[in-house]
């Protein structure tokens, strides 16, 4: 059986954290803000020697230039079946993480469920696979890949591999939304891991987009219990200028914010505090053992089910309303278009690192009032941090919000 999580409510000790904001190079920050008031479709090149796949067809489409040099970038491209000039479908771009490429199995996901994709690849490689050391073979026309975390800030913005990455996923948006089989009102963007850091930034960027899901990535890296942090300890431009939690009050559309408890890359508290920075609806999904991975993030629904009630009705088919913690008791009230049938909360006494804490399953009592749902449950002594899970026959949703619980 199939679940749809759909988060909605974690209360961590830790709290918010705070980010140092410096004198942001103006210079810098006006050419990264001109890249999302480039609206021009570029022009598309056929993706010669690849094999197509039945409607998902190989690309490539002309980005910036890279050290004085033209680039382009390789993608794939479908749409879905009905698909028309008369009957425009919703989108949505897809942006690969760290040892990905563009994937031809993610765009055929994404028809399937109705979408128009397009997957783009943004480290200037194909898909073919590369001599070791290299994954993926890269292209005569390739742009930058990928320098570790942000090492190369030394380097000329324009030279800089996130500048071209965020220039990509834009380009691609505008790609897609030229076709005329492509409702332009209705494309999203997800990205995976890196893939996600990238969603977080462009959505800061460029509102067009009509809904997000960044899988894994967030802002705040520098403030990260994990390995970011260490990474990030000696650059100066990341906190005043690459930081996406910088600019997500630009945000405006609705944000699913999908990962799991134990991703070790971005925690859990890195990814509220990305979560509360943004304007629109932003809501949650924590699947539990997920896993860190692409196919991890495609093979599951809740991304489809997300992006299709945002398209269809303009929100998410389940938000939360409140949430509080009185007595030891925690109630969270959902809106759901949808009926719900059970509640979990799900808490840990753990501290640090998200990813490594043990989080346990206790019943929750659910009761209906109108369109509302009502979940309680008492929150063990000693928690740091818990979240309300409620399911609706294949769906399951959680609400989600920060703050410091106040114990029993």
């Amino acid at each position: 059986m199939k679940k749809y999580h759909t988060i909605v409510a974690m209360i961590l000790a830790s709290g918010m954290s705070t980010f140092g904001q410096g004198a942001t190079p103006a210079p810098s920050l006006a050419k990264l803000e001109a890249l999302a008031k480039q609206n021009t479709p570029p022009a598309v090149h056929e993706g010669t020697g690849f094999q197509a796949d039945g409607a998902v067809k190989p690309i490539f489409f002309d980005a910036l230039d890279w050290e004085g040099k033209p680039t382009r970038v390789f993608a794939w491209i479908g749409l879905p079946d009905g698909a028309s000039k008369e009957n425009p479908a919703p989108g949505i771009v897809l942006v690969h993480g760290g040892g990905g490429t563009a994937f031809k199995e993610w765009v055929k996901e994404w028809n399937a469920e109705g979408f128009a994709a397009i997957s783009i690849a943004v480290e200037g490689q194909t898909e073919q696979k590369g001599q070791p050391p290299a994954k993926w073979q890269r292209h005569e026309h390739g742009g930058p890949k990928r320098p570790g975390t942000y090492s190369d800030f030394t380097k000329p913005l324009e030279d800089q591999w996130m500048y071209h990455a965020v220039a990509d996923t834009i380009l691609a948006n505008n790609l897609l939304r030229s076709l005329p089989e492509v409702d332009p009102a209705k494309v999203g963007i997800m990205g995976v891991s890196w893939g996600g850091v990238i969603t977080s930034t462009v959505i800061g960027l460029d509102q067009r987009f009509a809904f997000a899901i960044p899988t894994y990535g967030c802002g705040g890296l520098h403030k990260a219990t994990s390995h970011y942090k260490k990474h990030l300890a000696s650059n100066p431009l990341y906190p005043i200028l690459w930081d996406p939690n910088l600019r997500l009050e630009k945000a405006t559309m609705p944000v699913l914010w999908f990962s799991w408890t134990g991703d070790g890359h971005f925690p859990m508290d890195s990814l509220a505090a990305s979560s509360e920075k943004v304007s629109g609806v932003s809501v949650f999904s924590l699947v539990p053992k997920m896993k860190h991975g692409h196919g991890s993030a495609w093979s599951r629904p809740e991304s489809y089910a997300f992006a299709k009630s945002v398209v269809q009705d303009g929100k998410p088919w389940c938000v939360p309303e409140s949430t509080k913690i009185d007595g030891g008791t925690l109630t969270v009230v959902f809106h759901s278009t949808k009926p719900l049938d059970s509640a979990t909360l799900t808490s840990t006494t753990g501290t640090g690192d998200t990813s490594k804490r043990k989080w346990i399953e206790a019943a929750a009592t659910l009761k209906q009032e109108g369109e509302k749902w009502i979940a309680t449950a008492p929150v063990p002594q000693g928690t740091t941090a818990c979240f309300m899970n409620v399911s609706s026959g294949k769906r399951i949703v959680w609400q989600y919000e920060f703050g410091i619980p106040q114990g029993p």
